[in-house]
Formats: C-alpha cells, sequence, structure tokens
C-alpha cells in the first residue's frame, strides 16, 4: 500500500512538474539546449522529416480546424471574394488563411512516408528489435516574423540526424526551452524560440495550449495512420502547391 502511494505522489509530483514548466519555460542558447536523442538506434538517424502545413499539426492535436486559440486572427475576417484564375490573388488568399489559422507563428516537422515505412521495414527485419518510434518536432516561434524569416532558411525535408545541427544549433542568437513528451510510438519535441535577452514569451499562450494538447493526447499505437494525413495522399509525397480544406 505504502508503495502505491509513493507512485502516486510521484506521478502528481510530475504532472505539477510540467504544468510548472508549460507556463515558466527555461530558455538556453541554443548552443546550450538538448537536442533530439537517438540512443543506440543510430539508423533512425537517417530517417527523414518534413514540414507540416498547418491543418496536419491541429489533427495530430486532436484540435478541430475551426479551433481559435487567440485573436490573432482578429483583423482578417474580410477577405475573400478573389478569382482562382489570378495567381497573385490566389497567393494573397491563401497568406491571409495562414495567418488566420492558429499557432501562425508555429512550425513544425512530421515523419515521412519513407520514415513511417522504414521503421516498420526495420522493426520487421530486426525480429522486433529496432525501434518502432518516430519523433515530431513543433517549434513556436515568438512572433510570425521570426517564424517566416526561420521558414525560408530551413530545409522544407530534413533528416533527423542532421536536426540538431542544422536546426537547433543552427539558430544562432536565439534561445530555447525544450519539453519532450513521449507518446506511445511518437516522442514529441517542443522547443520555444526568442531572440537572446528576451524577457518573457509573446506566444505563451500558443505555447501552453500545444503542451497541453500533447500531454491530453493518448498514446500513439501505430503512426502509420499518419499516412493518412490531409496532404500525404500518397506514398510518393510531394508539397502541396496549395492547402485543401
Amino acid at each position: 500500500m505504502g508503495e502505491k502511494e509513493k507512485q502516486k505522489e510521484k506521478k502528481k509530483q510530475k504532472h505539477q512538474k510540467e504544468s510548472k514548466s508549460s507556463s515558466d519555460p527555461s530558455f538556453k542558447p541554443s548552443s546550450d539546449v538538448k537536442g533530439l536523442r537517438f540512443g543506440a538506434q543510430f539508423i533512425v538517424k537517417s530517417f527523414t522529416v518534413r514540414r507540416a502545413a498547418p491543418l496536419e499539426l491541429l489533427r495530430l492535436l486532436a484540435l478541430p480546424p475551426t479551433f481559435n486559440n487567440n485573436n490573432n486572427n482578429n483583423n482578417h475576417h474580410h477577405h475573400s471574394h478573389h478569382s482562382n484564375r489570378n495567381s497573385k490573388k490566389d497567393q494573397e488568399q491563401q497568406q491571409h488563411q495562414a495567418c488566420s489559422l492558429p499557432f501562425p507563428s508555429t512550425t513544425a516537422y512530421l515523419p515521412t512516408n519513407f520514415t513511417i515505412l522504414a521503421h516498420h521495414a526495420w522493426h520487421t527485419l530486426t525480429l522486433g528489435l529496432g525501434t518502432k518510434k518516430s519523433k515530431v518536432l513543433v517549434f513556436v516561434f515568438e512572433s510570425q516574423n521570426m517564424k517566416s524569416g526561420v521558414d525560408r532558411i530551413w530545409p522544407s525535408e530534413i533528416p533527423l540526424g542532421e536536426v540538431n545541427r542544422k536546426l537547433i544549433r543552427g539558430l544562432t542568437g536565439c534561445e530555447m526551452a525544450r519539453f519532450k513528451f513521449r507518446k506511445g510510438c511518437i516522442t514529441f519535441y517542443v522547443y520555444a524560440v526568442r531572440p537572446v535577452g528576451s524577457s518573457g514569451f509573446l506566444c505563451a499562450d500558443d505555447l501552453s495550449t500545444i503542451l497541453q494538447s500533447v500531454i491530453a493526447l493518448k498514446d500513439f499505437l501505430d503512426h502509420t495512420a499518419m499516412l493518412a494525413l490531409p496532404s500525404q495522399r500518397s506514398i510518393s509525397y510531394s508539397p502541396p502547391v496549395a492547402m485543401a480544406h
């Protein structure tokens, strides 16, 4: 009985610690913050992740497409009689749509189809000893401008083994707070990113909502379901030109 109570108390303390860290994250320079961890399964470093569309992140976090976290989109309601024939107007419409979606300062990377299938093949070839766990990366930037600048220099697809060097350490002049959650066969790495020397975090509401959503997720038993995400309709994935909605 005493042992059970001790375990309950430990869980309670862990939950309180998670709640506290989500509201008061500890920022470190990008050169010092912890990166991705691979253990002994080095083959996973060659598996790739790709930049996700906003609706894909919502689906993964089990949030509805109509979810609105704050008033980020108050200024974008009057937009929409553009003709599909004019590509410039289409682009403007897409930009306004992106602004009206939740988490406009967030960039996420999901496993590619190759990675999902490779995990299963590796698991089978090693008679169940190879890991089936994939990684999802979520970067919450302090502003949309910061996200836009970083998106321009970050690749749309990258091997997991290069994430620490190219994405995390590559963000000089920034500091980050790192959160890691194991959810069955998917491990979530969430990074809050702000310029060095900043106080507080302007997108704290978005960060808090994302962390709480990840904590609330049930364990993923099989990530082949991710093959059916909206913009991943086939094995030969190519980034969509326009987002389906």
